[in-house]
């Protein structure tokens, strides 16, 4: 799996990490959430993301990972209108990381001019290497460029697909022009792009970019835009985990196999 450097950061990661929203606490009910983090470590997922608006998901992926935890890159969020809650949250996230967490983000830019000196403090002091500010909507997404615009992020977390090409316009511009990481969720649309599987024939023409499913034709689809250092697919299944694994490494889509596939999952969105 290819690595890339998340923007200006001296660390690299593989392009395909772990999101873990639904997922992970799918994954528990069974008993299952510590095979999912244990396969993706073997596979070579080293970027874990998370937030405390995803359950129960801190305290499971902290569990999951154990003493492996310091191989990993934790990107977890605030998320809440409150300044002293934030803090709190910080303080949470650090306890159950080992007072450490690498990517700590303002999650859907709730109170960014609150939570930003705290998070300042906590950078300078150590307690984590970068600051990011995340949104899934593009109504947000002029209030999330104000936020790159003060210079004051390193990393970014947004929504990027076929099916929601928002951010090409203008945040992953802008994002390279500052030098910021760019994590990308919901590669898969949240499951409507994997309804709009054109079948096997239709994708055959890709196996020699090194994929043969729908799933892995998206994540490639979105990998092979050089501004998306990693994209954080979820997933409840350990097998699932491989498979995106193995859509993370080159050859790389160009522009037409690129528009092609858009153009696929397009005709299949409209029946």
């Amino acid at each position: 799996m290819e690595r890339r450097r998340l923007g200006t950061w001296e660390q690299e990661v593989p392009v395909v990490g772990l999101g873990t929203w639904r997922r992970l606490e799918d994954a528990a009910r069974t008993g299952g959430h510590v095979e999912v983090i244990t396969t993706a470590l073997a596979a070579g997922v080293r970027l874990y993301d998370s937030s405390p608006m995803y359950g129960r998901a801190e305290e499971l992926l902290a569990e999951a990972l154990g003493d492996r935890r310091p191989e990993v890159v934790v990107a977890d969020k605030i998320w809440t209108d409150s300044r002293e809650e934030g803090r709190q949250q910080l303080k949470r996230a650090l306890a159950y990381f080992g007072g450490r967490v690498e990517v700590m983000q303002i999650h859907n830019l709730v109170a960014w001019r609150d939570h930003l000196p705290t998070l300042e403090a906590a950078r300078d002091g150590g307690q984590i290497d970068l600051i990011g500010a995340t949104h899934w909507s593009a109504t947000a997404f002029p209030e999330l460029e104000t936020v790159i615009r003060t210079g004051r992020i390193q990393a970014v977390q947004i929504p990027y697909n076929p099916f929601e090409r928002e951010v090409e316009q203008r945040i992953l511009p802008l994002a390279a022009d500052q030098g910021l990481g760019v994590i990308v969720m919901r590669p898969f649309g949240e499951g409507e792009l994997l309804a709009a599987d054109p079948g096997d024939e239709a994708i055959a023409f890709l196996q020699p970019f090194g994929v043969r499913t729908w799933a892995q034709v998206l994540l490639k689809w979105v990998l092979s835009d050089p501004r998306c250092h990693v994209a954080i697919p979820a997933t409840s299944h350990p097998g699932r985990v491989i498979e995106n694994v193995e859509a993370g490494s080159p050859p790389w889509f160009g522009p037409e196999e690129r528009e092609t596939v858009a153009r696929l999952a397009a005709l299949r969105r409209k029946r």
